[in-house]
Formats: C-alpha cells, structure tokens, sequence
C-alpha cells in the first residue's frame, strides 16, 4: 500500500514522476499467462488458489516476472507455514465508483508455528489526467516471537521510464542501544550491498519521502531512490528491471527469509512487551498516516474503510 504521504492529493513522488502517456490497458488473466514465461507461478497464488493479486495486470512485463518472482520466493520458503487468506472478495478485488482506480490485495497470517505475523501483497492501479499510476507492496511483519526485522518492498511508477522505489528490512530495535541487533541483520548480511550498487547507477537518485515518521522506521540499509531513465527511456526501465532490480530486489528478499524469517530467540517478557509496542505503534502509524489519508482519494470513502477495516484485522488493532 502507499508508503508516503503529503497534503497533495496524492502522495509526493506522484507529482514528481508524472507523465503525459496514456495510462496502459491491462492484460486480461489469459494473455498474461500466455506472454509469460513462466505462467505456472501465475496461477500458483499464496492463499491456495488463484488469486487478484497474482495478476499485476497493469505492470510491465519485466516489471511483472519480478513480483511473481518474489511472490514464489516467499511462498516456498513460507508457504507451508501461513494459514489460508480469509480476505473477501470485496477487498481481494476492488475499484472507485468510475472504474478509474483499481486495486488488489491478500493478506495471509502466520500458522502457529510461524514466527510470521503476516503477509500483505497489493497493487493499486490509478488512471490520473497525466498518466498512470501503478503501485505494487510486498510487506511481511514478524510477531513477538523473535526481534528479527520486518520486510518492506514497494514500487511507485507513474510513467514507464520512472519509479520511486522503498526496500527495507525494518528495524524493531533501537540501533543505537543494540549494537549486536545492528551487526546481526545488517553487517553480517551485508546488507548495505545491494543499496550501494543501486545509488552508482546514473539514472538512480536518493528520494527523501516527506514523513519525518516514515524516515524514522527506516534503517541505514534502507533503499529509497527515485529512477528516472529519461521520456523515451521505457527499454532502459524495462533493461534495469530485468538486470539490476531483478538482482538487486531478490537478495533483500533472500536475506530476509534467510536470515529473519525463520529467526526464533528466547525473549523475556520485557522484550517481548517492547517489540509489541513498538510493532503497535508502526502500524497504527501506518493507517493513520498513509491508508487512511490516501485511499479515499483514490478509491472513494465507502472502499477505503472496507480495504483498511481488513488490513486493521490483519494488524490486530
């Protein structure tokens, strides 16, 4: 779902990365699986079945393979361990009034062995007067049976040469008082890797997001960069998406379920107070600050409060 906010009607990098093309027509589920590659990992959805979110029907191609790609990823390490989604139809699937925004989103919880809280997937797709605006999320959150970190993965693309893109693994300790908690996920993983390739590349700049709060969550591994590969740079988006995001998004993926995923520790009781605390508070955050300010706008009241009703469930607030 949307991570950045501003008192515009839409979030900052929207107006930032604004084109004049048209908005894409989507593919329809046929034409997908016919195009890909790869379609078995189409059809192979995280909550069992088929599934809207599996689709990305507004994406690129490239753009496309990868989320499938991670959506695989995620699902065989995790699968077997996550209970069925128990999403309604209504918010697996949903639109404004117009038909001009459309959206998707799953949410999978943790089984009782499963140190994964949940799973929430979701693309938004939005037909604004200067093009379209497309955003796909991937966040997994941990419960309080480990101090691991949570997963954040999210594109915002406004025209088919731009994006913002965020990827965090986000920190549920202070860095500061927990130098071992930093050394652990950050340094030994090098995990500051994958950000440093991505800021040599000419096309990538740092985007700074307008919340102090958001700013604040993230760690120093953090990757929040704007890339801009020029008006006709659609090939070299569609190149970078396949080559270096393809790589690059994968390892943070890979690190995450490696090293956070299956993480159990033996935490007191005091810990396991903070971590809820401060697990409460984020998420929250994230609804008061983001969903709430922002998918009215684009959907209409009356579908907001039935997509962020199922997430707060998800988030047990």
């Amino acid at each position: 779902m949307p991570s950045v906010s501003s008192s515009s009607s839409f979030p900052s990098p929207f107006r930032l990365l604004s084109s004049r093309r048209p908005p894409p027509r989507p593919c329809s589920s046929a034409a997908i699986a016919g195009s890909n590659r790869r379609p078995n990992r189409i059809r192979a959805s995280m909550s069992g079945g088929t599934s809207p979110v599996a689709e990305f029907p507004y994406l690129p191609p490239s753009h496309r393979e990868l989320m499938l790609d991670l959506r695989s990823a995620v699902e065989a390490r995790l699968g077997p361990h996550l209970l069925p989604s128990a999403v309604p139809p209504d918010v697996l699937s949903f639109h404004s009034p117009s038909g001009a925004s459309r959206g998707a989103l799953d949410i999978r919880s943790g089984g009782r062995d499963s140190p994964v809280d949940f799973i929430l997937e979701s693309w938004l797709h939005c037909e604004l007067p200067t093009g379209a605006l497309n955003i796909t999320t991937l966040f997994a959150f941990l419960d309080a049976s480990t101090d691991a970190p949570h997963l954040l993965m999210e594109f915002i693309q406004s025209s088919p040469s731009s994006l913002v893109l965020f990827t965090d693994l986000l920190p549920r300790k202070d860095l500061v008082l927990h130098p071992d908690y930093l050394d652990e996920f950050y340094q030994q993983t090098n995990l500051d890797k994958p950000r440093q390739e991505l800021a040599k590349l000419p096309q990538v700049q740092p985007y700074c997001s307008s919340s102090l709060y958001i700013r604040s969550v993230l760690s120093p591994t953090a990757i929040a960069v704007c890339i801009n590969c020029g008006e006709d740079g659609q090939s070299v988006m569609e190149d970078m998406m396949r080559g270096q995001l393809d790589t690059i998004c994968k390892e943070i993926v890979r690190i995450w379920l490696h090293a956070c995923a299956s993480s159990s520790k033996q935490l007191g009781e005091t810990e396991r107070a903070d971590l809820l605390r401060r697990d409460g508070l984020i998420k929250n955050k994230t609804i008061e600050i983001d969903l709430a300010a922002n998918l009215p706008r684009m959907f209409s009241p009356e579908v907001a409060n039935r997509v962020v009703g199922e997430i707060q469930k998800a988030f047990k607030i």
